[in-house]
């Protein structure tokens, strides 16, 4: 591997995830729309939930799908073959193809005329027998057609759900599941900020950032997916991974992963919890490290503010001091 090429990613890897953190409103810090993104929605959405009362896909489904394998209809092989979904050739198929390196060198991607083709495509291929399982869901159920699709084998990539429902939250794409659609209409969004502070397309796609990143006690968190380690999450976002673990209170080793829902800081705790909350009474099942993780504050504080040691056994009831 290329040292100097490893040095430059490293560096371009941070300097976006800082460009990041500046460029979103500071007030909710969810990651901005990409207008690419929501021009490829404007377009197709309407395909898909056509796909959907036809086949019982979900739209969203189809839509997540569309976007992360086409690179919102900018790939090549959607701008040349006109495939959105990165289907490849098969035995079975008998149209034209396009040849690139995938799992392997010079694989044979499905080539359409017209991206229509495409989506019908992608939605009879989704009834052969390998995705039967997936039928069983409600259409409102993206998160397990998601986890359901990378099961059944439709990618390679280990987090390919991940990424699909990440952009489906993002996007509020599960809307058009319900026949509810607000976000992706671009008149609903003339002069919304969140636009003019989007970040390029090259990051989004370069990085794969697939966790929305929230704001809380004033510090960046995002939320982890099931099985996220902190050697994943530390590299999507260019941090490294001694300093995730720290600003996390985790050991500097081990093979530690997240559970669903678990709060990952993306910076430094504070001292102290924030004004307003200057007590805790310890809970069932409540430790320090849970207790510091939920308000936003270094364990090793919390010890000090109790006059504890991170040993010590917590017994329900106990009044904890928070701040000074």
């Amino acid at each position: 591997m290329n040292t100097g090429l490893c040095k430059y990613t490293d560096f371009f890897k941070k300097a976006s995830f800082c460009l990041l953190i500046i460029l979103l409103p500071a007030a909710g810090f969810s990651q901005s729309l990409s207008p690419d993104y929501l021009a490829y929605i404007e377009m197709y959405r309407e395909t898909a939930v056509r796909q959907q009362q036809e086949y019982g896909i979900p739209a969203s489904i189809t839509l997540a799908q569309g976007l992360l394998e086409s690179g919102a209809g900018q790939s090549r092989l959607a701008t040349e073959g006109n495939n959105h979904f990165g289907i490849k050739c098969h035995n079975t198929w008998k149209g034209e193809g396009i040849y690139m390196d995938d799992d392997e060198k010079g694989e044979c991607f499905r080539k359409y005329d017209n991206p229509a083709e495409s989506f019908e495509d992608h939605a009879r291929f989704l009834k052969r027998k390998r995705y039967e399982p997936l039928f069983d869901l409600k259409t409102t159920d993206y998160k397990g057609w998601a986890k359901g699709l990378k099961k059944c084998g439709y990618a390679t990539d280990p987090r390919y759900a991940t990424k699909l429902i990440s952009i489906i939250e993002l996007y509020s794409l599960d809307e058009y599941d319900t026949g509810q659609p607000k976000i992706a209409d671009r008149k609903h969004l003339e002069g919304d900020e969140s636009l003019e502070h989007s970040i390029d397309m090259e990051i989004i796609d370069e990085f794969k950032l697939t966790h929305k990143i929230r704001r809380k006690w004033g510090l960046h968190y995002v939320t982890a997916y099931e099985g996220d380690t902190p050697d994943d999450i530390a590299d999507e976002f260019g941090i490294k991974e001694r300093k995730l673990r720290s600003y996390n209170d985790l050991p500097r080793r081990g093979n530690q992963q997240f559970k669903e829902g678990d709060m990952v800081y993306l910076q430094e705790k504070n001292d102290e919890a924030t004004e307003g909350n200057d007590f805790y009474t310890v809970g069932d099942g409540d430790t320090l490290h849970s207790i510091a993780m939920r308000y936003g504050i270094k364990t090793e504080s919390l010890e000090k503010l109790n006059n504890i040691d991170k040993d010590d056994t917590l017994l329900p009831g106990t009044r904890l001091r928070l701040r000074r």
